[in-house]
């Protein structure tokens, strides 16, 4: 069930001579987007397409449940069995909401789907701390999985994102996306619309927090949002456009909504190149430092 190592393309220093007016000219942003940083890569040229502050650290939310979701399907653990949701779920740090109170079961797949598509993160707390050996170990196999993955500048506190702890850049994110894609699981739960629970004779309805993927002309692959203070907004996807794949990470997005605009400013620019503009533009583009 694990993935193999990412596809993206490596950090390079040695940007110089006639691309370092290049560089010049792609970090001043000609989109404008709102995000602090970002990053667009064609994956299957395996080059960048797009960067801004590509490799400054910031806290990164609920991105933090893809790997959180990848560290418990690699356990291989029962998605049957039955986890009760308790008082250590609940979050003392934000005292964020929740609808799963203490007492309600589900199934570890039902979790995984909550924690990846609403981003509850009591789901996402209780499948941490059922992983083997517990919390401490799931967070442990998360900073271990993001250096196999080439994640150097990420590091990992706890499995929710809630905690600003939590840090990466979008190029570290732009490998965990394209490592997520590799899991059948994932690309099904966060790409699904909406589900309804039913629980200590309750009827909720959870709808996914990607508003992307209710028109947002991007054919979706693996989508996942995140918001904290320290954050701001947050989103990372694998998606199609014109038959080909991409990846766009956008971090700390300020304004509600925000994010969802960059991503479709992102794909109205991809889409006023013809194929021969596209093809040609991770060659003008510059590669990551």
């Amino acid at each position: 069930m694990g993935a193999a190592r990412a596809n993206v393309p490596p950090r390079d220093e040695a940007a110089a001579g006639s691309g370092s007016q290049v560089i010049r000219l792609w970090q001043r942003d000609p989109l404008l987007l709102h995000a602090a940083s970002a990053i667009v890569v064609d994956a299957d040229s395996q080059r960048v397409l797009l960067r801004k502050n590509a490799d400054v650290v910031r806290p990164i939310a609920s991105l933090t449940k893809l790997m959180t979701a990848m560290v418990v399907l690699d356990a291989h653990q029962s998605m049957d069995r039955m986890i009760t949701i308790t008082r250590a779920d609940i979050d003392t740090l934000k005292w964020s909401e929740s609808r799963l109170r203490p007492g309600m079961r589900f199934t570890r797949a039902r979790l995984l789907q909550l924690a990846l598509m609403s981003s509850e993160n009591r789901a996402a707390h209780a499948l941490a701390r059922h992983y083997p050996g517990g919390l401490a170990a799931c967070i442990r196999a998360m900073n271990r999985k993001a250096r196999m993955l080439g994640m150097d500048h990420t590091r990992y506190v706890d499995p929710t994102g809630l905690w600003p702890g939590n840090r990466s850049d979008a190029h570290d994110l732009a490998l965990l996306v394209r490592a997520a894609t590799g899991y059948a699981t994932i690309r099904r739960d966060t790409t699904h619309v909406g589900t309804v629970v039913h629980a200590d004779g309750e009827r909720l309805v959870y709808r996914n927090s990607d508003h992307l993927l209710y028109g947002g002309g991007w054919h979706m692959v693996v989508s996942k949002t995140g918001f904290i203070n320290e954050a701001g907004h947050c989103l990372a996807f694998d998606a199609r456009l014109r038959g080909r794949p991409v990846i766009v990470v956008l971090l700390d997005t300020w304004g509600a909504y925000n994010d969802f605009v960059d991503a479709m400013q992102i794909r109205d620019w991809l889409r006023e190149q013809s194929p021969e503009q596209w093809a040609r533009l991770p060659e003008r583009a510059p590669p990551l430092n």
